[in-house]
């Protein structure tokens, strides 16, 4: 065997060709995905935009229509999104996929990542005081470890 041929198989070529960026909606989250589309283009990538519909058990208990108001914000990001993109259209050309699902944020943006094979993960910085101690989305795939990700303040 050669050596060439006993190094592993590597999934990139020359850059990513798959780019997951995740938005809540959030000023930093939609900073990331204007990011990730600047990336996309560079690269010549597809851009999955993900939309995680948080599931809020607590809010169902109280009778809250939680399930409608989640799907009123990814129907809002999604014309959102398209809205950007029209504006750029004929100007830049970037390929471009919108997902939404229900789940917990951090193993949506996981489970996308995976079933999208991505080579980049792109979120905003957390605005919640709180995650300063518990952890961040942003942190915790930092600390999966499982693709290069690029936190956007």
């Amino acid at each position: 065997m050669t050596e060439q041929q006993s190094h592993r198989f590597e999934r990139g070529t020359d850059g990513p060709k798959v780019i997951v960026a995740g938005v809540d909606g959030s000023d930093s989250s939609l900073r990331a995905a204007a990011y990730a589309a600047g990336l996309a283009r560079r690269q010549g990538a597809l851009l999955a935009i993900v939309y995680v519909q948080p599931v809020l058990a607590a809010g169902a208990a109280l009778g809250a229509p939680v399930a409608d108001t989640t799907e009123e914000i990814a129907q809002d990001l999604a014309a959102q999104i398209r809205e950007s993109m029209e504006r750029i259209k004929g100007i830049f050309d970037i390929r471009w996929e919108f997902h939404t699902f229900r789940g917990d944020p951090y193993n949506g943006l996981v489970k996308a990542a995976d079933d999208l094979t991505a080579d980049a993960v792109v979120v905003g910085a957390s605005e919640q005081a709180g995650h300063r101690f518990v952890g961040s989305v942003a942190v915790r795939l930092v600390k999966a470890g499982r693709w290069p990700v690029t936190v956007v303040p």
